[in-house]
């Protein structure tokens, strides 16, 4: 990971921790035109990917795409490699820990995304992002501040907060617990 895409993404987070969630194509432009320096995209295909990710670098936005939510493209490493020598986005976020390593290799900025249901997927969460050691670590469901410090106090990786985030005591509670950003798809959040 070279120093630019670390400071990139820590001083977008510390000027805006608001990130915006597009997971429809029709929200983009309200994403582009909101105060959120940062658009995590959960949508797009092999058609339309390209185009998208230049259009948010061309509103000098940092992008960073759901790996596992791509239409059209293999959810392996070759696709992860495509995916950064040719469409350039400044990271991904997924699910899979095998991901992880591998974008680091490409110099992708990697978030692994936790779903947090049960004391057993917090573990098996903090199991792996030790060993993979993603840049960042997202988790779902956000509004849930204990669990964020337990997490980072664990792993003593950047945090974002997403999914059920649904007003401002919400973010601020989520602050307060350590998450670096939030991220979410709801647009009156993206202007807090």
């Amino acid at each position: 990971m070279n120093n630019k895409q670390v400071k990139s993404f820590h001083n977008q987070t510390e000027m805006n921790p608001i990130i915006a969630a597009v997971n429809q194509l029709d929200k983009l432009d309200l994403a582009i035109k909101s105060p959120c320096k940062v658009i995590f995209l959960l949508t797009g295909s092999i058609f339309n990917l390209k185009e998208i990710v230049q259009k948010i670098k061309d509103n000098d936005m940092d992008i960073y795409i759901h790996f596992d939510l791509l239409q059209g493209f293999a959810k392996d490493s070759t696709a992860l490699e495509y995916i950064s020598k040719q469409i350039k986005p400044d990271g991904i976020i997924t699910t899979k820990s095998n991901l992880i390593k591998k974008a680091k290799n490409l110099n992708l900025w990697a978030i692994q995304r936790l779903f947090i249901f049960d004391s057993k997927s917090l573990e098996t969460g903090i199991n792996s992002v030790n060993l993979t050691k993603p840049d960042t670590i997202e988790i779902l469901p956000g509004a849930i501040p204990k669990i964020i410090n337990e997490i980072y106090d664990r792993t003593k990786i950047p945090l974002i907060a997403g999914g059920l985030i649904r007003n401002k005591e919400d973010v601020i509670e989520c602050l307060k617990a350590g998450a670096e950003g939030i991220s979410a798809s709801t647009e009156e959040i993206w202007y807090m």
